[in-house]
C-alpha cells in the first residue's frame, strides 16, 4: 500500500484537541459477495495530556481502584458477621 497518498491534515478543534484527518479507502467483503471499496475519511483526535489522567490510563486505573475498594468493603462487612 502506498502510504504517501494518506498524508493527514492536522487542525485544532474547538475543544483544543488536535485532529488529523486522513482520506483512505475502506475495503469490505461479505460471504458470497464481492469486495466493496469506498472512499472514507478517518479522524484521529489527540487530546492534551497535561494533567489529564485519562490519557495515561487514569480512567481504567480509577475504575480498578473503585472495584478494589468495593471488594474490600464487602470483605469487611462479611467478616463482621
Amino acid at each position: 500500500m502506498d502510504t504517501s497518498a494518506n498524508k493527514g491534515n492536522e487542525t485544532v478543534n474547538a475543544q483544543g484537541a488536535v485532529e488529523t484527518k486522513v482520506d483512505t479507502i475502506d475495503y469490505r467483503s461479505s460471504a458470497g459477495q464481492g469486495q466493496e471499496q469506498r472512499n472514507v475519511q478517518v479522524i484521529h483526535q489527540s487530546h492534551p495530556t497535561a494533567g489529564d489522567s485519562a490519557a495515561s490510563g487514569g480512567v481504567l486505573a480509577g475504575a480498578a481502584a473503585a472495584v478494589a475498594s468495593t471488594l474490600q468493603s464487602a470483605k469487611e462487612a462479611i467478616s463482621r458477621k
